[in-house]
């Protein structure tokens, strides 16, 4: 790990701790945006997710299978069991 990454990790430890007592100070004051806040936040952020996720499914191209007229063949296939073989070979 290199120092970089070490000291991001620090500085976001730093964050959450600060934000963690600020929470604190506003709920014992009593403060209505100590709760409005981090729920807005979560609200906003699973709303987001919500909205990338239609998003994707809205704009994904998919190819289209193809027909089982096409899939089926006369041939075995070379994965299937010899007594399936024989059985289709008899037919």
């Amino acid at each position: 790990m290199n120092e970089t990454s070490r000291a991001q990790g620090w500085a976001i430890t730093a964050g959450a701790g600060v934000a963690a007592l600020l929470f604190v100070l506003g709920i014992l004051n009593g403060s209505y945006w100590a709760i409005a806040i981090p729920v807005a936040i979560v609200t906003l952020f699973a709303l987001g997710l919500v909205a990338w996720v239609g998003y994707t499914i809205a704009t994904i191209q998919v190819e289209a299978d193809a027909p089982p007229e096409i899939l089926a063949t006369d041939a075995p296939s070379p994965s299937a069991p010899e007594e399936t073989r024989s059985a289709e070979d008899a037919a």
